[in-house]
């Protein structure tokens, strides 16, 4: 063990400070790529500039689908999350598709439900919906009481929007952010009262869940695009933007690595097919 410490110690490092353990330089330059991109890309949002356009996900047209169907019907508008914490990113996520979906029930009167399982991110909602209320220009229309704190341990929170739910019978569902183990019971709740429902999930092992229960799902990382869409907000538009642009990049990277390597005078494939 001591010799192996000892090899590990003569290693020369890369640059004066960099050990050449697991691609470290490679990922401090990547790292240094991605904040200032991120800051341009920002800034750039923020001023009005052009910067690349995120699409349309369709799985927007899905939650405007389903809020029509509810005030056609005179029922009401039900979302929820497990928020574990202010700071988690899907919880931000979550706040754009609050503002965006209490702003479209509030301008077709539509009573809109929101749950959460903690209660500082609770306070957060109260003042997003207040807010959206006030800019669809009905702040009267607001009700704190549908703002709900149901409870801070998992399955009560569960078990507690199950039974809101049976008894509320909202006509529409969305279920946004990131989930755990009660997945499947929120879904299954909203199909025996038959609501529509959308999912927005950024936890794989509860994605398959949510696609076989829900009537739309939107995976992953559309959980983000789709929040940064919704919101139009510069810091998430650029922060969204850069990423993909780093992403496309490194696809090309890998994609232009592997056609020189397989067109190497070295690879073995090139060599027997011009021997043959």
């Amino acid at each position: 063990m001591s010799e192996f410490l000892l090899a590990a110690e003569a290693v020369p490092p890369k640059l004066g400070i960099f050990r050449p353990v697991n691609n470290t330089v490679f990922s401090v330059l990547i790292s240094i790529v991605m904040i200032i991109l991120v800051y341009v890309m920002i800034n750039r949002a923020k001023k009005g500039e052009k910067i690349p356009e995120i699409r349309k996900i369709p799985g927007i047209e899905a939650f405007e689908e389903a809020i029509g169907r509810a005030t056609e019907m005179g029922k009401p508008v039900h979302m929820t999350d497990y928020s574990t914490a202010l700071g988690d990113d899907s919880t931000f996520a979550y706040w754009s598709f609050l503002a965006y979906i209490a702003k479209q029930c509030a301008q077709y009167d539509t009573r809109f439900i929101a749950t959460d399982a903690n209660y500082l991110v609770n306070v957060v909602n109260q003042e997003i919906v207040k807010q959206a209320y006030l800019e669809a220009g009905k702040p009267d229309a607001y009700n704190p009481d549908d703002i709900r704190f149901i409870a801070g341990s998992q399955f009560a929170w569960a078990m507690g929007v199950a039974g809101l739910v049976a008894r509320e019978k909202p006509a529409a569902q969305f279920l946004v952010g990131y989930f755990y183990a009660e997945s499947l019971i929120l879904a299954e709740a909203g199909n025996l009262v038959g609501a529509i429902q959308v999912a927005a999930a950024s936890s794989p092992a509860q994605i398959p869940f949510f696609v076989a229960a829900c009537d739309y799902t939107m995976i992953g990382e559309e959980l983000y695009a789709g929040a940064a869409y919704v919101s139009r907000d510069p810091v998430i538009m650029g922060t969204v933007v850069a990423q993909d642009i780093v992403r496309v990049s490194l696809y090309v990277i890998i994609l232009l690595g592997g056609i020189v390597q397989w067109l190497s005078p070295q690879n073995n494939f090139i060599r027997n097919f011009i021997n043959f």
